[in-house]
């Protein structure tokens, strides 16, 4: 018999708006986002992390059904419950992200930008995205 982990309701975490329409919206946004996060798993160019919270967060402006979902999924729940709860990201998880995030920036700016001040906006970009994820605390 497999041992499954225990199911916590997070329904009370859900603040969804009264519009079906903005709820509807959500919601389909919030699939979008996370087929691209699952397409970033298989495709390294594409960031998997800002994509999958992004789901979650507007699964929890939306849907208690699927925030809950989203949140107790045996995949995706751990890593979103330790940025929730302490704000962290795994060791693995910020190396791969500052190391796609350096290969598309010196790629971008060495390469492909031709103008100095957008080549200098994507180095400020670079060094303050990549300071923020190494100074988050690792789960």
């Amino acid at each position: 018999m497999k041992h499954r982990a225990q199911v916590v309701d997070y329904s009370h975490e859900v603040r969804s708006f009264q519009s079906p329409i903005i709820r509807y919206g959500f919601i389909t946004l919030s699939f979008c986002f996370l087929i691209l996060g699952i397409i970033g798993i298989f495709l390294p160019i594409l960031p998997t992390t800002p994509f999958v919270l992004l789901s979650a967060a507007l699964f929890a402006r939306s849907s208690p059904r699927f925030y809950n979902w989203i949140m107790n999924h045996k995949t995706l729940g751990p890593p979103l419950r330790k940025w929730k709860e302490k704000g962290a990201i795994n060791r693995r998880a910020k190396v791969m992200a500052i190391g796609m995030l350096s290969l598309t920036m010196i790629i971008s700016v060495f390469f492909l930008v031709p103008l100095l001040t957008v080549k200098l906006i994507l180095i400020v970009i670079w060094f303050s995205v990549g300071t923020f994820l190494w100074t988050r605390p690792e789960a």
